[in-house]
């Protein structure tokens, strides 16, 4: 949808540049203007902007009426299909950067509207402090072993292992006051699915490997997990998420984004699924049967 608008600016732009250029032309021209064939092939030129620009137009204004109807079906098939689908599940939220209130409000409510608990919430910092994080490993016999940069990706992902596990959690006892910004809800409940979701910018060096380590450990989990983000993120963070393997949903903030998370969460076909170009597998993932619980 969003990509027919821009290619209609684009070719109104061109459309309009050409015509800038004719008059220069004329104005350059000795005799105050071109002759005739050169008059001919730019008309044709013109007529063909026209006409492209017209029918981008015409399926951009397409795209959008199907855009509004998917959006009328997802709010009307929301409070219709939702319900139990997480009855009773547990669902771990890693925020990688600051929580982001609206994301935590629409991911606590499509788990809430499905009959699940958001049973804890974590936010880490990015970049993280590698220092800190080694010197920290290091005066713990038991976790010496994930000290150096090289092990930035393990400790990630053991990380990962722990939030989805609960019990005893002792890396993230360990580094809780090093990487982690904020903290909800006890560690203790295994949790039924994961959600992740980014609002620092992309990382490189160390902790971009930190983090991959941590988003496979999501994905390698054996709960379902999942990938979102704050509409409108630039960049996106879904290819990341795509990339270790986790599923992705966009448009959180609305019911379809919501309705895509919830059957995710439930066990649907792992993909990529939204609105966005992210969503190669979709608009939403096929609706599993009510009682195909987790």
């Amino acid at each position: 949808m969003f990509d027919l608008r821009y290619h209609v600016a684009s070719l109104t732009a061109v459309f309009v540049a050409l015509v800038i250029g004719i008059l220069v032309g004329v104005g350059l021209s000795g005799k105050g203007f071109v002759n005739d064939a050169e008059r001919a092939n730019l008309n044709g030129r013109i007529a063909d902007l026209q006409k492209e620009r017209d029918t981008a137009r015409a399926s951009a204004d397409a795209a959008g009426k199907g855009a509004q109807a998917l959006q009328d079906f997802s709010d009307a098939a929301y409070p219709a299909v939702v319900p139990g689908r997480l009855e009773g599940q547990r669902v771990a939220v890693l925020f990688v950067g600051p929580v982001d209130r609206g994301v935590s409000f629409a991911i606590d409510k499509s788990v809430r509207d499905a009959g699940g608990t958001v049973v804890r919430t974590r936010s880490i910092s990015a970049p993280i402090d590698v220092k800190a994080v080694e010197e920290t490993l290091r005066r713990q016999q038991a976790l010496r072993k994930l000290a150096g940069t090289d092990r930035l990706g393990d400790v990630g992902s053991a990380l990962s292992q722990e939030l989805a596990a609960g019990g005893k959690t002792p890396l993230w006892d360990a580094l809780g006051q090093v990487i982690v910004l904020e903290r909800e809800g006890p560690g203790t409940p295994p949790a039924d699915a994961l959600v992740v979701v980014r609002t620092a910018a992309p990382q490189s060096g160390p902790t971009k490997r930190f983090l991959a380590g941590m988003y496979s450990g999501l994905a390698r989990s054996g709960e379902p997990a999942v990938g979102t983000e704050v509409p409108g993120a630039t960049p996106t963070a879904l290819p990341a998420f795509a990339k270790a393997g986790l599923s992705t949903v966009d448009a959180i903030d609305g019911s379809m984004g919501r309705l895509g998370l919830v059957l995710l969460l439930q066990g649907a076909q792992p993909g990529h699924y939204g609105m966005g170009e992210t969503a190669t597998d979709g608009v939403l993932p096929a609706i599993p049967p009510a009682s195909a619980q987790q």
